[in-house]
């Protein structure tokens, strides 16, 4: 006996029928509901993993940000090239990875001005260099550094060459010049600074940097971000400019990071001290004022009105009108509309009926010919006695199609 007839003499009993072979015979009869279970659990296992799993944010220059302005791209390659980047989420984390390494780079990003003087000057004092991206001109000024803020890249200019000595910009080549910022020496102890990539007829540009070289400014985030890195001489530059220390403190301030001897003042600091009891004050007096006014309205009551006037009685009224008036045209055009609406409703022509179609379709209703229909719907009585009968046999007429 092969092993295929064994299995089959298993499968099935003397009568024919087949047996249950442990689990998989439950499976196999329940094969429906098992598949859907097991689709189910698949997709409920890619759900909760993807919602596990770690993911990157959205801020401008963020390591973890992949998208086209952050900056995981040169952190990804810096680490490559063995320097220890470290993300800093505060202040105080930035100022503790500072202190624990003893050769750190310091890349600034305070997009919006966060940080205050005594800040900035904590960070510049633990690291060994700090190479800021398009700092405010409350940054600058704070770090004292003699580079200052100078306008912006003008179109003209979308490429920039180094045209300066400073090494890192002339291996670097060629940047793009494009919606970046302009900065330059202010006069004032910066006349031996370095400005590279400047713009025909400007002493302003797009790099500047100390004489010792422990600051840089970047007035470009195209120079780092994922999207421009690998543009022109974009990667190289990035490279030399972070990568000379074996530590790189990436550092973003936020919200938290605002001291609090300068946070914005809130409304209750700027508004007077009399304020505080203006409020209850006013309070007091509206509800007063509505007591007042309030109180003169009662329920709503339902009054039955005066007059009631029938449908009937409103006919007999325009009748009366007419006759008074002698207006048996108008009686008459009033009559005919009457008649033709009613007739047309009853024959269901529909609203856009015309007279003619009306006395068409009544002459084959009642097996007439449509001319004596038409005459009748379009007579017009000479008087009132002539009215009255022109009435009746309208009515009549509508009689005869009610009843067919």
């Amino acid at each position: 006996m092969t092993a295929d007839s064994v299995a089959v003499a298993a499968a099935v009993s003397d009568d024919g029928r087949p047996l249950s072979a442990g689990p998989w015979g439950w499976v196999r009869r329940h094969r429906g509901p098992a598949v859907a279970a097991a689709v189910f659990a698949v997709a409920l296992g890619v759900t909760i993993f993807t919602q596990l799993a770690p993911k990157g944010d959205s801020v401008p220059l963020s390591i973890h940000n992949a998208g086209p302005e952050g900056g995981r791209a040169v952190s990804e390659i810096l680490g490559r090239h063995r320097v220890n980047v470290e993300s800093a989420e505060s202040f105080g984390a930035a100022l503790a990875a500072l202190q624990a390494s003893t050769d750190a780079t310091l890349l600034l990003y305070d997009r919006n001005g966060l940080l205050d003087g005594s800040q900035l000057e904590r960070l510049t004092v633990e690291a060994r260099r700090v190479v800021l991206v398009t700092p405010r001109l409350n940054t600058l000024t704070a770090l004292d550094a003699g580079i200052s803020q100078a306008g912006v890249v003008p179109e003209s200019s979308p490429t920039l060459e180094p045209d300066c000595w400073n090494e890192d910009a002339e291996t670097a080549g060629t940047v793009s010049g494009e919606s970046g910022f302009l900065y330059g020496s202010d006069g004032e102890g910066g006349s031996e600074n370095t400005v590279c990539y400047r713009p025909p007829g400007s002493d302003a540009g797009l790099v500047a940097s100390t004489e010792d070289g422990t600051l840089t400014v970047l007035g470009s985030t195209a120079l780092i971000s994922n999207a421009g890195l690998d543009e022109r001489g974009h990667s190289a530059l990035a490279l030399r400019t972070l990568g000379g220390s074996k530590d790189l403190v990436w550092y973003l301030p936020g919200l938290g990071d605002m001291s609090g001897a300068e946070s914005p003042q809130t409304l209750d600091d700027l508004a007077p001290d009399w304020v505080a009891f203006l409020g209850p004050w006013l309070v007091f007096v509206a509800v007063l004022a509505m007591v007042w006014r309030g109180r003169r309205f009662g329920p709503l009551v339902f009054e039955p009105l005066p007059v009631v006037v029938k449908a009937a009685e409103t006919a007999e009224g325009r009748a009366r009108l007419y006759h008074d008036s002698h207006a048996v045209d108008r009686a008459r055009d009033n009559l005919r509309a009457g008649t033709l609406v009613r007739l047309a409703k009853e024959l269901r022509l529909g609203p856009d009926a015309s007279a003619d179609d009306v006395a068409q379709a009544v002459a084959r209703m009642l097996g007439r010919p449509d001319n004596g229909i038409r005459d009748l719907i379009n007579e017009r009585p000479p008087n009132e006695a002539s009215l009255v009968r022109w009435s009746r046999e309208l009515d009549k007429l509508e009689n005869e199609v009610r009843t067919r």
